[in-house]
């Protein structure tokens, strides 16, 4: 973004600026050209998320592999009890990084399924019903209880919004949200201006300009 801010520190007329886009939304034809600039960063399943194979990934880090010619050494020094600690700390790190990648992919595969659906979308100023795989940055959405966000936005407007982001941030409850410029420093789970691809309205109305999509969001990186 402009001057290296991201998108949930920039005045709303900046943003927009940047994004080649207005409160009113993008064109057919505009939108049309985005769609295929924006191909090559939409999701795709992880073809390597077989829990065998991911377990067997952890252990090519070279980290794991530094770990594993230490405590060879410790058994070759007969130092029994330091390389025993040693594979226990392979093996405990090994699980949790296998288990954040599994969840992971697993997570993806669940939100393919849910970004099948479609947004309302403004275009040529009417409100229709676009495919989340052809919205685009620059596109505005209306949402409203039970809508799923198709991309990573910003808020135009909002009113009593909340919103369910367990899947970014396992925070429990709805997050409320709100317009307004927040500093480039704040975290994801008090970007109170902005939605997240993966995420729902849990209650309330708002109209929000997309800022990216796919592997460009928050969930995608």
């Amino acid at each position: 973004m402009e001057n290296g801010r991201p998108f949930w520190a920039l005045p709303l007329d900046e943003l927009l600026r940047e994004l080649r886009a207005t409160p009113e939304g993008l064109s057919a034809a505009e939108a049309g050209q985005r769609q295929a600039a924006s191909a090559s960063s939409r999701l795709k399943p992880q073809r390597d998320s077989q829990p065998f194979r991911l377990l067997l990934a952890q252990f090519r880090s070279p980290i794991i592999l530094i770990l594993l010619f230490a405590s060879g050494v410790s058994f070759f020094l007969a130092e029994h009890s330091d390389a025993l600690i040693i594979l226990a700390i392979i093996l405990v790190s090994a699980l949790l990084s296998f288990w954040q990648e599994y969840s992971a992919a697993r997570a993806v595969a669940g939100l393919l399924a849910i970004v099948q659906i479609t947004a309302q979308t403004w275009r040529d100023g009417v409100q229709c019903e676009v495919p989340a795989d052809d919205i685009v940055p620059g596109d505005v959405v209306e949402l409203s209880a039970g809508s799923s966000l198709p991309g990573d936005a910003r808020l135009l407007d909002a009113k009593d919004l909340f919103v369910d982001e367990a899947t970014l941030t396992g925070e429990t409850y709805p997050a409320e949200k709100s317009t307004g410029i927040l500093t480039a420093a704040v975290p994801l789970q008090k970007r109170t201006n902005s939605l997240f691809l993966g995420t729902h309205v849990v209650s309330g109305q708002a109209r929000a300009v997309i800022v990216a999509v796919g592997k460009d969001t928050e969930f995608g990186r």
